[in-house]
């Protein structure tokens, strides 16, 4: 659709098959904002990418497979071809996408051989990522390393080498499947977020275009030959214009004032806007960079970049971002009377470092680079105009050269590619969470807002993990080990699709050379001498929160203590890329609040409306978690879980609870299920039931009252190894 269904295409596209009519660029409606950013992006790759995040069926894979029939054609040692799409599969391995050691040619010739990779191929075209959020963090940095450098540089397996690689580099992703983690989101240099359109005139018109595509492709991309004949020119004379835009102080002023206005970090921000401003400015026709230029720069380049803390929600409000412009345009006129606006000054600002209030100078964060702001595409979002050049948005230049430029390649001087970082947030929970229930006991949502720090207490010191025993093979996280795809080489082995181990072929050909006729020159190998490279890394881990929230558990204080221990733990789960589950147990059942996802933050936003009081039917908990975990194994066999228990032990749901509930726990341990219960009872009388139950799961065992939420992470990295580990 041009909104509701996505054309399709293999897995590694490199060009349309002949024959096929995609779908036309300026049929597509209701997407103007994400239709300029692809623009802005292919008129400057250098941008680093654009991230596109919205629901199902709203034209995301159209629209940037459209955009690759309005590229340039490409000239190369072949001749002239049409620019590629290369799609990147969510289980794409390291080798085929930067390339690696060319095993045929080393069998067949005995030459050390490099053999190119996706992104290799999408050298002057599109490369797109669909779902990737779900590619692990790893390849994404390489991706984005590669679209902020314009070149691949590849250092294995006894291989040196280095390529261009200059390409609109285009992801998409369903924020309800997880978010990207806050550092690889500041690494795409712009985000889009995309709906389907609730004005019905528009829905009209997408459903009538898309049926009319499906009668007759080809008669329907013939009426709009012409406008999307008019955007390739335009964005050619684009790239021809952008080296010649300028960026004066004033508007530079302006930029900075913005990103310091929304708090970012880094600098990277302000150079994506300067990019992004001064590719827009050349895409409108203009050689000189406007407040509106900026304004447009500024809506797509730092919504994302304000989410911080795993669970913020990403965006800016109109009115923070018309109260933002404001704040800058009186800072820009306030410098241009001032003395240290002048040039004089400004050349002395870049000669010495730049002392913030944090005491970091510029020369602390990664490299700025260019400074001018160079060359970047990216554009307002709002409807009105078409795509030929009519309209407020899409408005006809003010005229310039002709023809293909020669390049304008991607500026290589933005900030370092460092991988993302490990760490993430400290352990406390975030300032405002889900809170208690008001006036305690009782039935009520709990009020969104308050705060979900742990009891008082202090912090302990950090000990071994707590993870699942053995070895796995699981999705790559950072919980329990396992066999991955990455990570550190153990042994060899006979399975090649890790990388090949050098030694360990070398190894397993020397026995052989005397029988193949070998008495000197290079080793005679054979494709049974092949050995990979059997690695070891961390996975993630499925962990399943059964939170008792019966009557027993309503207490504003028990209750708030708890929400914030499981925030902390649901933290720790992002960190270490798991996946979650929440079970609810009150009344006379209990429910599954949120099946198994990877998205944490949707876990923190249902926990807002958890419900209190009533019996405690634990056994039902129990249970319904062992369900959950046998029916996730069938999808996802090598993702081994866990089982956190939130309660007071006071089992009081149905016949015999508490027997019942000790039944269910040692069925769960027979299993041999990872487990930890955290005894949430408090006062003065305590009857140690968690304590019990603990024991007959054969978790590990910890008090609430003895952590805080700056210790709750600690305690779950620190606790002891699975069954092992009993209550005291």
């Amino acid at each position: 659709m041009p909104g509701f269904a996505d054309v399709a295409a293999g897995p590694h596209t490199a060009a349309r098959p002949v024959g096929e009519v995609g779908f036309p660029f300026s049929a597509v409606v209701g997407q103007e904002q994400l239709q300029l950013a692809l623009i802005l992006s292919a008129v400057h790759p250098g941008i680093g990418g654009v991230l596109v995040r919205g629901e199902k069926g709203t034209a995301k894979s159209t629209v940037v497979r459209a955009l690759a029939q309005l590229l340039p054609p490409v000239v190369d040692e072949t001749g002239a071809r049409p620019a590629r799409l290369v799609e990147l599969p969510v289980g794409a391995t390291e080798d085929r996408v930067v390339g690696s050691l060319d095993l045929e040619r080393v069998l067949r010739d005995g030459e050390q051989a490099f053999r190119p990779g996706l992104l290799a191929a999408a050298h002057h075209g599109v490369l797109y990522v669909d779902e990737v959020n779900l590619l692990h963090d790893h390849l994404v940095d390489v991706l984005l390393d590669a679209a902020a450098m314009g070149r691949v540089h590849v250092e294995r397996d006894g291989v040196s080498h280095s390529h261009p690689a200059r390409f609109v580099l285009v992801g998409t992703m369903n924020p309800e499947e997880g978010e990207l983690r806050p550092q690889l989101l500041d690494r795409f240099g712009l985000t889009v977020d995309v709906a389907a359109s609730r004005n019905v005139d528009t829905r009209m018109a997408v459903v009538r275009r898309r049926l009319d595509y499906e009668a007759d492709p080809a008669g329907f991309a013939a009426r709009y030959t012409d406008a999307d004949q008019v955007v390739a020119e335009r964005i050619l004379t684009a790239r021809d214009r952008l080296p010649g835009v300028g960026l004066d102080n004033a508007e530079l002023r302006r930029i900075a004032a913005l990103c310091a206005a929304f708090d970012v970090d880094g600098m990277r921000a302000d150079l994506v806007v300067a990019r992004t401003a001064t590719a827009h400015a050349a895409w409108r026709g203009r050689d000189q960079v406007t407040e509106d230029d900026v304004r447009v720069a500024a809506e797509l380049a730092l919504p994302h970049r304000r989410r911080r803390d795993p669970f913020d929600e990403p965006g800016i409000s109109e009115e923070q971002l018309d109260e933002a412009m404001r704040a800058a345009a009186d800072e820009v006129e306030h410098a241009a009377t001032a003395e240290d606006f002048d040039e004089s000054m400004m050349d002395g600002a870049e000669s010495a470092p730049d002392i913030g209030p944090d005491g970091r100078s510029a020369e602390d964060d990664p490299d700025p680079g260019e400074g001018s702001g160079g060359n970047n595409p990216r554009s307002q979002g709002h409807s009105g105009g078409d795509l030929a050049g009519n309209g407020p948005e899409y408005g006809a230049p003010d005229g310039g050269p002709d023809g293909d430029p020669d390049g304008s390649g991607p500026d290589d001087g933005g900030p370092d590619g460092s991988g993302p970082d490990d760490g993430g947030p400290d352990g406390g929970g975030p300032d405002n969470g889900p809170g208690g229930p008001p006036n305690g006991g009782g039935s009520g949502s709990r009020p969104a807002g308050e705060s979900v720090s742990g009891t008082p207490g202090s912090a302990g010191k950090p000990a071994p993990r707590w993870e699942v025993p053995g070895i796995g093979e699981g999705a790559p996280g950072r919980r329990s080990r396992a066999q991955t795809r990455t990570g550190r080489t153990v042994r060899p082995s006979t399975d090649t699709s890790t990388g090949l181990h050098l030694l360990g072929t070398v190894f397993a050909a020397a026995p052989r050379q005397f029988e193949r006729g070998r008495f000197g020159g290079p080793l005679a190998l054979a494709a049974e001498d092949l050995r990979g490279a059997y690695r070891e890394g961390r996975e993630g881990n499925l962990v399943v929160f059964v939170v008792d929230t019966s009557g027993s558990m309503a207490a504003r204080d028990r209750l708030t203590a708890v929400t914030g221990a499981i925030v902390t733990l649901l933290r720790d789960a992002y960190q270490r890329r798991d996946k979650v589950a929440v079970i609810s147990v009150r009344g006379s059942e209990a429910e599954l609040v949120l099946p198994p996802t990877s998205s944490v933050d949707i876990a923190v936003r249902r926990l807002a409306g958890l419900r209190t009081g009533g019996k405690t039917p634990l056994a039902a908990g129990l249970l319904k978690a062992r369900e959950v975990i046998a029916r996730e194994h069938v999808r996802d066999p090598r993702r081994r879980p866990m089982l956190v228990l939130l309660t007071d032990g006071r089992a009081t749901g149905g016949t015999d609870p508490l027997p019942r509930a000790r039944t269910a726990a040692r069925l769960l341990a027979g299993e041999g299920h990872t487990a930890m219960v955290i005894d949430c009872e408090r006062g003065m009388i305590r009857l140690g039931l968690a304590a019990e139950l603990a024991r007959d799961l054969r978790a590990r065992y910890l008090r609430l009252d003895e952590l805080t939420g700056d210790t709750v992470a600690e305690v779950v990295r620190g606790s002891a190894h699975g069954p092992a580990a009993r209550a005291a």
